[in-house]
């Protein structure tokens, strides 16, 4: 039976347990009758309950009980007293029955108690309050009966709820908890043959029970020990009355098995993550073996130009994001393998390990097969980037070869030709540039079968190939077509130079020849003084001739070079048409003009000859030699007429 049940009974307080003693030890119980009638069913069940309270042991020592019949009549004393017989005949040692003061007629109790001692099993006393203390010590009687002893039924009722609600659940919890570890045992001894049940929970917290039970502990351990309000050392309920033994041995066996529960839990624990991990790290291997390596497969190529290998890559990326957020589970997962690896039992390391190692290889395998697709789409850009810069520069050359050549000056032709060399050593860089590009994407096309999970990769690859190879073939062959076209430009434009060369050289001999005619006219006109200077005037004059004839001779040289280098160049020339006319001009008049100069200097040669023939052969004679001197200062006015005519 418990308090909760008869909670409304016990409240009316029919009978209680003070935790008083008599002088045998045995407990008192107290029956305080009041005017109202009492109901003995009530009073029956009270007593019943409280009667189970005590230990065997206690039981054994007798019970002494009071009676208190001051507020009451005799008839319901007698029969509670007879009531007692039925209840607990075996159990009351004493049954001490308190009287008014203005005690009950003498007729109505001559009913001898002491005479039906036998039959009732127990000894009857009638006793007035204050000389109750014959039979009790005063500190076993409560303040009702004079006693110092405290007693508080509201309290004590309320312990007792505490007591009775705490030994039920923790009567349950270890049940269960005994069940659940039990079960635990079992389930580990055969985890690998079937599986147990180890969602079960307890019905109850199991802390909330272990803190009920230790506060109901202290509790009464420190109303034993200390008392109630400061009064005298009190125990309303003691060892034996409120089991304390036995909550401490509850409170023992709860925290025996629930460490065996916690620990249970935490294997439990242990094992529902290793399983999670377990499940996600195959989620995360078989998506990647999967649908994130059927990705990677499906991408083999690599664009034909910038445009598609940049959406190529921009499709590459989003593959990645994929791959990012299983990545991030693995780095989780790993973390999580890393911190049970660190705290896991010997029996999980294995497994542990295994998983981790399986995790590892393909993130890792994937990593790296992401990594490379990524290096092979930006080389492929790059090689694609040197191939259109390349033909931009090739367009650009042509452009200008196609353009015909029409220059003012050689200097214009010189500075064109120094640009065109320069463009075409540009292409040669460009050029070498795509092949070293070109040739890293085939080594790295060539690599692309190790990750290829066994699938032949050889069309894919050979047209990639083949692109990369066409590509390359294709501009080296547009590069020779304009180093052929630059060779052709570039001996027109030299011809062109040399064209322009020979004008100027030509222009410069008949100025030149000008200027020696100039010459010949103005500042050759000496004939001399003697037959010997006139000789070696003559001379010079014919060394002079000679300078005119090869400057003639030049100048008609590179005219007719000219007249070749037009013919070369399918061009006529803007200033040899009119240079030939003035150089023959130049040179005729020359040619005359010197003709003259040696006639007259042939002529002074002979004059001057034959005077001096004449001066040796005379006799030399004053007048004679007078003459001939007159003659001779009329040599230079000769010669000025000779000049002039």
């Amino acid at each position: 039976m418990e308090a909760s049940v008869i909670l409304p009974i016990l409240k009316k307080k029919l009978a209680f347990l003070s935790g008083g003693k008599d002088r045998r030890s045995g407990l008192i119980l107290t029956i305080p009758l009041c005017l109202e009638q009492t109901n003995m069913d009530e009073l029956s069940v009270t007593l019943d309950y409280l009667l189970s309270i005590p230990s065997e042991k206690c039981k054994a020592r007798g019970f002494t009980v009071i009676v208190d019949g001051r507020k009451s009549q005799w008839n319901v004393v007698k029969t509670v007293v007879l009531m007692l017989q039925n209840v607990v005949p075996a159990e009351v040692s004493l049954v001490c029955v308190v009287k008014p003061d203005e005690f009950w007629d003498k007729k109505v109790t001559h009913f001898c108690f002491w005479k039906e001692k036998d039959r009732l099993g127990f000894e009857v006393i009638l006793v007035s309050a204050n000389k109750l203390t014959r039979y009790i010590e005063p500190c076993q009687l409560t303040e009702d009966f004079g006693g110092s002893l405290t007693y508080d039924h509201m309290d004590w009722l309320n312990k007792r709820l505490v007591f009775e609600k705490f030994t039920k659940e923790s009567t349950s919890l270890l049940d269960e908890l005994a069940l659940i570890n039990n079960g635990s045992d079992k389930g580990n001894q055969q985890e690998k043959e079937r599986s147990v049940d180890l969602n079960f929970l307890p019905s109850v917290d199991p802390e909330t029970v272990l803190q009920t039970g230790h506060e109901l502990l202290s509790e009464l351990q420190q109303r034993r020990f200390n008392g109630s309000d400061g009064g005298v050392s009190w125990s309303p309920m003691d060892d034996e009355l409120l089991a304390q033994p036995q909550v401490m041995k509850l409170l023992d066996s709860l925290r025996e098995q629930y460490t065996r529960y916690q620990e249970v839990c935490r294997q439990r624990s242990k094992r529902t993550q290793l399983e999670e991990i377990q499940q996600k790290v195959m989620q995360v291997v078989n998506w990647l073996e999967g649908p994130g390596s059927e990705q990677l497969r499906a991408q083999w190529g690599i664009g034909d130009s910038i445009r598609a290998s940049q959406a190529l890559q921009q499709k590459h990326e989003e593959i990645e994001s994929q791959h990012s957020e299983w990545f991030a589970v693995y780095v989780e997962l790993n973390q999580q393998i890393a911190a049970l690896l660190n705290a896991g039992d010997e029996e999980d390391l294995v497994e542990l390990k295994s998983l981790q190692q399986q995790l590892s290889d393909v993130c890792y395998r994937q990593a790296s097969q992401l990594e490379f697709r990524q290096n092979l789409l930006q080389a492929a850009l790059e090689f694609h980037g040197v191939a259109q810069d390349l033909s931009q520069q090739l367009d650009g050359l042509l452009g200008m070869l196609c353009v015909d050549v029409a220059p003012a000056d050689g200097a214009s032709i010189q500075q064109t030709l120094k640009l065109l060399e320069e463009k075409l050593k540009s292409v040669d860089v460009g050029l070498q540039g795509l092949c070293e590009k070109g040739q890293g994407l085939l080594d790295q096309i060539s690599n692309q079968a190790s990750w290829a999970y066994g699938k032949d990769v050889t069309i894919e690859n050979k047209e990639n190939v083949d692109h990369i190879q066409g590509v390359m073939e294709d501009m080296q062959l547009r590069k020779q077509r304009c180093e052929d076209m630059v060779d052709v430009r570039r001996l027109k434009m030299l011809q062109m130079v040399q064209l322009f060369k020979c004008e100027e050289d030509a222009a410069q001999a008949v100025k030149w020849l000008s200027e020696l005619l100039d010459a010949l006219l103005k500042t050759h006109t000496r004939l001399g003084d003697d037959a010997q200077e006139t000789k070696v005037l003559l001379e010079k004059h014919r060394k002079f001739v000679d300078v005119a004839q090869s400057t003639y001779d030049y100048g008609r040289q590179l005219l007719q070079a000219t007249v070749v280098l037009c013919q070369s160049l399918r061009c006529t020339s803007r200033s040899s048409g009119d240079t030939l006319p003035r150089l023959n001009r130049v040179w005729k008049q020359f040619t005359v003009a010197s003709e003259e100069r040696v006639h007259r200097l042939e002529m002074a040669i002979a004059f001057h000859s034959n005077a001096e023939k004449i001066l040796q052969d005379c006799p030399e004679e004053p007048e004679t030699k007078i003459k001939m001197q007159q003659q001779r200062d009329n040599i230079p006015t000769i010669n000025q007429h000779l000049t002039v005519i």
